[in-house]
């Protein structure tokens, strides 16, 4: 029987938002959505502007705040 490689994701399979060539785009939907819900539970501003790459670090910012994403 073969792993399945997506069980044990690599190291290197999540790439530093910086180094993303789509991350100067305009964040996506799901991410303004989780990042709008994420502000409210932190007390912080939601700004609508942020590109992909900075809506991703924001996120891990938050997600450390609220506790959400945690194992």
């Amino acid at each position: 029987m073969t792993d399945n490689p997506k069980d044990h994701p690599s190291g290197n399979a999540v790439k530093d938002p910086d180094d993303w060539t789509t991350g100067d785009e305009p964040m996506t939907g799901a991410q303004a959505s989780y990042l709008k819900t994420l502000s409210e539970e932190a007390g912080a501003e939601f700004d609508d502007s942020l590109s992909k790459a900075d809506a991703s670090k924001k996120i891990d910012e938050l997600q450390e705040q609220t506790g959400r994403g945690t194992s």
